[in-house]
């Protein structure tokens, strides 16, 4: 049977997006976990998770979606398409952090809900599947490294490793899943598989979109992160008889390396570096004692990887300099992603087909998108954070923005799945 896919279904779709099903679906979900501040503590395949996901799924079904689930209990709701074709794929992750907000991840997965009762609604058919993924364990507050779920579907290889995880009680990730599979023991199991293309909906997470007043975020790839600690010693001595002329004070070598550091992230990096000092420990930590060890954490982001070279070349010769009195441990790095430029172009052009305005933008944090870019076609979609704030029980967007960001996704997503290749 030959099937003609109308040229205005992506149009009837986003035009069916339902505003107060949507907002409703993210209320809902916010009471599971919700902490008496307005915020969500939701971790990652805890009670809480698992009382959320049998809602989502109970939902999929009713829509006349498909459930199954995989080894790192990652959940796919599929819609089927009138061919047997990889599937278009879209979702986020309902793991929050301890004093997390109600959208961080949890927007994304319900714009894609959003997204199929759209599409059942406007009577649209694809071509392609169309999948809603929950990926487990993005934010990596219970266990780490966080993004496991994702990280796991593109390369199955590293779930091995990630089940002896701990989290702070003693439990391991494997322990988690298996409660997850007992759970849920009627899901069917599927392999990762090709994908067509990924597209993810998120919250900005930063002020830059509402600085400049757009709506919408075109999201180009993920910036490139370099994270080290940093040692300085010293010798402990009184504070109050020790001339300042003869004082190996660790923390006053510190702040000359950290001050040093900061003058050639921002020189080699320009307005688009972001460098953060994030994590100190003073020994012993006395009021009345010149410190004799300080270690602190460097995070230099930046989105090209020349700029991370020339960064990792300044800090050696910096460290150099100091010869045996400061240490330097890398503890994690990840290139730049740059997305697809096909999938770029979809959400572009559905921006353009809906009359919203966008901007380019670069992620300065991790997503689930950044593991799924290797195995597909893959961009995202910002939508602005109000004062810039995420991963705080103040996390908010205007309602007419999530709105806004969900219709861009349905459309996109209707493009993406009447592709014949």
């Amino acid at each position: 049977m030959t099937h003609s896919y109308d040229t205005t279904s992506a149009l009837r779709a986003a035009e069916h997006v339902d505003p107060a099903r949507l907002l409703d679906s993210i209320d809902a979900l916010a009471t599971i976990g919700a902490r008496a501040d307005g915020g969500v503590d939701r971790p990652a395949l805890s009670a809480l998770d698992i009382d959320a996901r049998r809602g989502l799924i109970e939902r999929a079904q009713a829509l006349g979606c498909t459930v199954s689930t995989d080894a790192c209990a990652n959940l796919f709701f599929r819609r089927p398409g009138n061919e047997d074709l990889p599937p278009v794929m879209t979702g986020s992750h309902i793991d929050t952090q301890p004093t997390g907000g109600r959208l961080d991840g949890a927007y994304g997965v319900l714009a894609g809900f959003e997204c199929l009762a759209a599409l059942a609604d406007a009577g649209v058919r694809t071509r392609r599947p169309l999948e809603v993924a929950i990926w487990t364990n993005e934010e990596g507050s219970r266990f780490q490294p966080g993004a496991m779920g994702s990280s796991s579907f593109v390369d199955p290889a590293r779930l091995a490793g990630y089940r002896s995880v701990r989290d702070a009680a003693g439990v391991t990730f494997g322990a988690t899943l298996d409660a997850h599979r007992a759970a849920f023991p009627s899901l069917d199991t599927r392999a990762s598989g090709a994908v067509h293309a990924f597209i993810e909906l998120h919250i900005e997470q930063g002020p830059l979109l509402e600085l400049a007043d757009t709506p919408l975020g075109v999201v180009t790839g993920i910036q490139g992160v370099r994270w080290h600690s940093i040692r300085c010693t010293g010798a402990a001595a009184h504070a109050g008889t020790t001339p300042m002329r003869v004082r190996r004070d660790a923390m006053t070598l510190a702040v000359h390396v950290r001050g040093a550091i900061e003058t050639f992230a921002l020189e080699l990096g320009g307005d688009a570096a972001r460098i953060t000092f994030g994590s100190w420990r003073v020994e012993p930590n006395s009021i009345n004692t010149i410190p004799s060890a300080v270690t602190f954490t460097v995070d230099f982001r930046h989105p090209d990887p020349a700029v991370l070279a020339s960064f990792d070349a300044a800090l050696a010769d910096c460290i150099a300099q100091h010869r045996t009195d400061v240490h330097l441990e890398p503890l994690f790095e990840h290139p730049p992603v740059h997305f697809a430029e096909s999938a770029i172009e979809r959400v572009r052009a559905a921006c353009v087909a809906l009359g919203a305005r966008s901007q380019p933008i670069v992620s300065g944090a991790f997503h689930d998108a950044l593991h799924l870019a290797k195995h597909c076609p893959t961009a995202m979609i910002f939508v602005p954070s109000r004062g810039g704030i995420s991963h705080n029980p103040l996390e908010a967007t205007d309602d007419v923005h999530l709105v806004s960001g969900t219709r861009a996704l349905a459309h996109c997503l209707v493009e993406l799945c009447n592709e014949a290749r």
